[in-house]
């Protein structure tokens, strides 16, 4: 019965962000418009003093960051301080209470003109990975792409199986979901997400739950994903080695803000001592090295 429930909270969910997602992506009213699956483009992104409070407590204090096209970025930091909000911001599945969001110069809360789209496609891996235990990989990677009519059913089967070999399963399309480690998992969301073809993809905690070895195995997956698809990256995570491994650039947040961005190299020399200390915190180096 939990796991019934589980899957009803997260087809929820995914329902509501994919719907999101559609009038972005794909024209309306044609059931056979496909997007083109031969081409994607990494987006640039400029956060600009953006804040955002709970019920009177400030969660993001005036963010500023700037994302180049085809950049993998990571922001890290400790539990507790935006992350993961911040990545919602970027989505728009939460608005804020100041300062702005541009994707390619576009303010992406700005109101759109009539018949105005916004020319680019994204999507995102959830931590949870929200797959549908009842379902096959091969119809957890398609759903979205069937329950929107994008394609013909053989074109569909074909992107399932281009996006399954991305990321090192293909011939798993029948494999049921609930019988996947915990990698496999994650793995499958992100063909999931690719499945969209976007042009910016973007991971809440990615390797949640996941053991060293198994987050390496990830690690890598991602990092060869750079070199066959055009698109930007953008990761929150805790896992501080999993971020400098595979970041083009990395930026910290704390509670009060954005505490140093930089290259892995330059985030493993720096002398402050706030990203010092979360550094050996998390690493258990030594404070002197």
């Amino acid at each position: 019965m939990a796991n019934e429930k589980d899957e009803t909270v997260s087809e929820g969910f995914f329902s509501r962000i994919t719907h999101g997602f559609s009038a972005p992506i794909f024209q309306e009213g044609n059931s056979h418009t496909a997007v083109n699956y031969n081409e994607s483009r990494g987006v640039g992104i400029k956060i600009i003093d953006l804040h955002k409070s709970f019920a009177g407590q400030p969660v993001l204090r005036g963010i500023n960051l700037e994302i180049s096209p085809g950049e993998t970025f990571s922001i890290i930091g400790p539990s507790g301080t935006g992350k993961s909000v911040l990545l919602k911001h970027i989505v728009r599945l939460l608005q804020p209470d100041s300062g702005q969001i541009l994707v390619d110069d576009q303010d992406i809360n700005a109101p759109l003109a009539e018949g105005e789209r916004r020319d680019y496609r994204y999507s995102m891996v959830f931590q949870s990975s929200a797959l549908f235990n009842s379902l096959t990989v091969g119809e957890n990677v398609g759903l979205w792409l069937r329950e929107n009519r994008i394609c013909p059913e053989a074109r569909i089967r074909q992107i399932i199986r281009e996006k399954l070999a991305l990321v090192n399963l293909a011939g798993k399309e029948e494999k049921l979901t609930s019988e996947l480690s915990g990698g496999m998992k994650k793995r499958v969301a992100i063909a999931r997400s690719l499945a969209m073809n976007p042009d910016l993809i973007l991971y809440d905690e990615p390797t949640a739950e996941l053991d060293p070895v198994t987050s390496d195995e990830l690690a890598h997956v991602i990092t060869d994903l750079k070199s066959k698809v055009k698109l930007t990256t953008v990761i929150v995570t805790h896992d501080l080695n999993f971020a400098l491994y595979l970041s083009d650039r990395v930026a910290m947040i704390n509670p009060e803000g954005i505490v140093e961005v930089g290259t892995p190299e330059q985030i493993k020399a720096s002398q402050n001592p706030l990203v010092r200390n979360f550094i050996y915190t998390t690493t258990k180096g030594l404070k002197g090295e």
